[in-house]
């Protein structure tokens, strides 16, 4: 199984992510071998999929589209191939039907919804207000604790965001987990082949959980959607 993590010059944490599905493939038996690349061909013909994203929606279209083929290769091998796919932080928004991030940017529209900003109520630890970006570990709370992709997760594990804006679903049946801060935030999605995270499973391992993030990679590489 090989599995491709795209480089399209957006993901700053592209090492971390790399590290972090080598050591799932290490330690998990799945035999997976590790692929960084921005390059067409190798999202073609990879297993799997994965798309890491930092910064701001728009900036990370443009990035994808200037790698010649790229966004094509996505849709083939994910939409017409139907390749297991996840999507970490702004790679997940861009499965959206559109970004709201410095003006109206089209997503992928795999997931229908729409990237608004983070507008959280209230206050806060302490009573003071919240601050956007939500930055920092928080808790998970399953919407659909039998999805395959969430196997030995439990609702309240945490996980560490790092995001000002979150992909609001048209279908609630898309959300797989949210996370509360000054309201609910989603957290995790899929539907069909397609998944998402909100937050950064490479910085989610052995801090708080017993390395919740890693046990999410895991499943990814035995998931079968």
């Amino acid at each position: 199984m090989t599995v491709v993590i795209v480089d399209y010059g957006r993901a700053g944490n592209l090492r971390s992510v790399a590290s972090l599905f080598e050591r799932a493939a290490a330690t998990g038996g799945s035999g997976a071998r590790i692929v960084v690349s921005g390059e067409a061909e190798a999202v073609r013909a990879a297993d799997r999929i994965v798309l890491p994203g930092q910064g701001a929606f728009g900036d990370c279209k443009s990035g994808l589209a200037a790698r010649p083929g790229l966004i094509e290769a996505l849709f083939e091998a994910v939409i017409d191939r139907g390749r297991p796919f996840l999507g970490i932080c702004v790679g997940m928004q861009l499965t959206a039907t559109r970004g709201l991030e410095h003006g109206e940017h089209e997503g992928f529209g795999w997931i229908p919804g729409e990237v608004v900003r983070l507008a959280p109520a209230g206050d806060g630890l302490g009573g003071r207000p919240y601050k956007v970006p939500h930055m920092g570990w928080n808790e998970l709370d399953l919407c659909a604790p039998d999805h395959a992709l969430l196997a030995g997760i439990a609702s309240g594990a945490h996980m560490y965001f790092v995001h000002s804006y979150h992909l609001r679903c048209e279908d609630d049946a898309d959300v797989l987990a949210t996370t509360d801060y000054g309201g609910p935030v989603t957290a995790m999605v899929a539907r069909g082949n397609v998944a998402g995270v909100e937050f950064h499973p490479e910085k989610s391992q052995a801090v708080i959980d017993d390395d919740a993030g890693l046990r999410l990679i895991a499943n990814f590489f035995a998931w079968k959607p």
